[in-house]
């Protein structure tokens, strides 16, 4: 099956990269680390390190949690790193056939009470920048503080770059009779079409976000500032970061930054 563009190319794309400068822990596939966990009908796939205070870190679309491998190390110094596969994306199993980002926020709330987890920290990347934010609205009490990076709230091309959008329009359009018969073929189509047609948040929910959030963006992002911007402002308790000279892998690109400004973000109160 042909890789889809835009915004899943790229995760696949940074992944691979970040998982090609990865040495010695294997994040994301580290048999001494993992766990399943059967999570609202699925199978759910998580890696646990260090200790302290949890924080949850949440993937983009067709991500997994290798794309957090220059960010472990350092936050499992101080943190209960919880580091989680998405539904239907890396190890996690699910075989059903819709996927929304409200279930996904969902699955992460009853994964912390699964573990014993009263409340987390929450890092999202992407489409789990999109996680966090939804996280803390429907779940409230489970969030301490969050950081989201390259989220937007709808698809159109006001929310990503005109670019990417119509990368995204042109790839549907040429697909979107395609018979996929392989489960592969299948789940990935499925994960296309989560970002194809949501999130669908509107900018007057976010004031139901109670917990502070660092909301980030690359000055290069295939998120608009303009967005990203929008977002901030209509979260009662949130800071923005954009990060210079940076594209949407803003955690990758600039991870020395990016690590130092997210940990000040949670570790202070006056941020």
């Amino acid at each position: 099956m042909k890789k889809f563009l835009s915004l899943t190319s790229f995760m696949l794309l940074a992944i691979l990269s970040c998982h090609s400068q990865q040495k010695g822990i294997p994040y994301g596939n580290n048999p001494a680390a993992g766990k399943y966990y059967n999570i609202r009908g699925i199978k759910m796939y998580c890696e646990v390190y260090g200790e302290g205070k949890p924080l949850l870190m949440i993937h983009g679309n067709g991500g997994s949690i290798s794309a957090f491998s220059k960010n472990i190390p350092f936050f499992a110094k101080k943190y209960k790193v919880i580091a989680v596969d998405s539904r239907a994306h890396g190890k996690s199993i699910d075989t059903k056939d819709s996927l929304s980002f409200e279930m996904m926020a969902d699955d992460f709330s009853a994964l912390l009470d699964t573990m014993h987890i009263d409340k987390s920290y929450v890092l999202g990347w992407s489409d789990g920048g999109i996680n966090a934010i939804l996280l803390a609205m429907r779940h409230p009490d489970k969030v301490i503080k969050f950081a989201s990076t390259g989220a937007n709230l709808w698809p159109d091309s006001t929310a990503l770059t005109p670019a990417t959008w119509k990368d995204m329009r042109d790839y549907y359009g040429k697909n979107k009779d395609t018979k996929w018969t392989t489960p592969k073929e299948k789940n990935d189509w499925k994960i296309f079409m989560l970002d194809w047609l949501q999130p669908n948040v509107k900018l007057s929910a976010l004031k139901a976000i109670t917990c502070p959030a660092l909301i980030i963006c690359g000055d290069r992002d295939l998120i608009p500032i303009e967005h990203t911007a929008q977002i901030y402002e209509n979260i009662p308790k949130a800071y923005m970061w954009v990060v210079p000279h940076s594209g949407h892998g803003t955690l990758i690109e600039h991870t020395e930054d990016f690590n130092k400004k997210v940990d000040d973000f949670y570790m202070h109160e006056s941020f």
